[in-house]
């Protein structure tokens, strides 16, 4: 009888540790800090394919961070304004949309010049979230910065630096994502709760017959910066969610959450040599007392294996 129980007892133990051990090594892994930098606003993650490195900055602090995995190194350069977003736009060089209009950086030496003035009668706005399409065409939206709704607007900026409006009455320009068979493009303002499908011509830039893809619930936070993954899904940071989601855009389903150590969860994308980590970008804002106990780390960047690739993110074509 003793030995009865002694082998039940044996096989119970081997079949935990079987599964501690999947559940350790599953894709979804713990995420860890990336460097000890934080962020008063951590946002516009975006893995550059020119050098395999990441783009990400801080809009409140003004600042561009470009962290290289394969070194260890982080790189930091001061702007004179709050800055939206950032892609790349050729060797050592990238775009950053700054309160005023858009910026050629010079990644080598610092060299900053302006490519593109904001809308007249825009006044009182700023530049906020974007990223480049299949085409090399760059899509990024203004909201006001006094918190003021419908005030803002998304734009694509063509090869020849030409403004062009594609959405108005925008209240906070965010996450935006074309499909993997470039018909599609996702688009959210974050305080609608929802991602809305355009379709998209690839040829043109041209969008049209807006629906609502996915809807957010309150539980989840507020929707801000998204990426797509190699299967089409997209993954939506949540701002007060605490969190990345991942999403069926065909069907509005929630795939998946991947908890972060922050409140306040801003943006992601996939880098890496294989594309396999998504980093993170967090806030340090937006929280009480208590709250900044809970998340000393908020505002870091961080990384975690998901158990599925990215793709590569587009540069702009002039």
């Amino acid at each position: 009888m003793k030995q009865c129980v002694s082998l039940k007892n044996g096989y119970l133990f081997l079949i935990a540790f079987m599964i501690y051990s999947c559940q350790n090594d599953s894709p979804n892994n713990s995420p860890s800090a990336v460097t000890e930098q934080i962020a008063a606003l951590g946002e516009g993650a975006l893995w550059n394919p020119l050098d395999q490195s990441l783009l990400w900055i801080d809009i409140l602090d003004k600042k561009l961070h470009i962290h290289k995995p394969q070194t260890g190194e982080n790189r930091e350069f001061d702007l004179p304004q709050m800055v939206g977003t950032v892609v790349p736009s050729g060797e050592n060089q990238v775009l950053v949309a700054l309160q005023d209009g858009i910026y050629e950086l010079s990644t080598e030496n610092g060299d900053l010049k302006k490519a593109i003035e904001a809308e007249p009668g825009t006044e009182g706005n700023r530049f906020n979230d974007g990223k480049c399409d299949p085409a090399g065409r760059f899509w990024v939206g203004t909201m006001a910065m006094n918190g003021e709704e419908r005030k803002g607007s998304l734009y694509r900026i063509d090869g020849d630096y030409s403004l062009n409006k594609k959405i108005d009455t925008v209240s906070i320009s965010n996450g935006i994502v074309w499909s993997l068979d470039k018909t599609k493009m996702y688009y959210i303002d974050t305080p609608t709760k929802r991602v809305m499908e355009y379709q998209y011509d690839n040829a043109t830039g041209d969008i049209s017959n807006p629906r609502e893809a996915i809807i957010i619930p309150d539980s989840l936070g507020l929707p801000d910066g998204s990426t797509l993954d190699a299967e089409g899904m997209l993954w939506i940071a949540m701002w007060n969610g605490h969190c990345v989601s991942r999403w069926n855009p065909s069907t509005g389903e929630l795939l998946q959450t991947i908890n972060i150590p922050a409140l306040n969860v801003t943006s992601c994308a996939f880098g890496g040599e294989n594309l396999d980590i998504l980093y993170v970008t967090t806030a340090e804002v937006g929280m009480d007392g208590d709250q900044k106990n809970k998340y000393p780390d908020a505002g870091k960047l961080f990384a975690v294996k998901p158990g599925v690739k990215g793709v590569p993110a587009f540069v702009f074509d002039k």
